[in-house]
């Protein structure tokens, strides 16, 4: 759930789109709902909201140059290979787990494959 202060700094920042009521209340429309929960699914994924500000606008743009798909791979792939750095730190930490601690992490970490999963179906869609 986002609170209203989240919404409104997203708004703020333009993040989301809103008009306006004859009363000045914001009105979201559906695409801004849209918005809204990948928004939501990029933060979940640590992307920083500049980030997803940019990734808006591409997923918006509709005809991207392909300056920018390469620009936004080669993010990812460091993204990705700082992640793979991290977690080779992390080895031997993980092995003086107990198996309590072992199997929430596996839990944990499963919910978070399936949010990749999930996120890259949509970008390949």
């Amino acid at each position: 759930m986002v609170s209203k202060r989240t919404i409104d700094y997203y708004t703020s920042i333009g993040l989301l789109k809103a008009e306006r009521s004859k009363s000045n209340y914001r009105i979201y429309s559906e695409e801004s709902l849209h918005d809204l929960k990948f928004i939501e699914e990029c933060k979940n994924l640590h992307f920083p909201l500049d980030e997803i500000k940019r990734k808006l606008e591409m997923r918006k743009a509709g005809n991207i140059r392909a300056s920018e798909v390469d620009k936004h791979v080669s993010a990812v792939t460091q993204q990705v290979k700082q992640l793979h750095s991290d977690l080779f730190d992390l080895i031997p930490i993980l092995e003086n787990l107990d198996d309590k601690q072992k199997e929430n992490l596996i839990n944990n970490l499963s919910l978070l494959k399936i949010a990749l999963k999930k996120s890259l179906v949509k970008v390949s869609n």
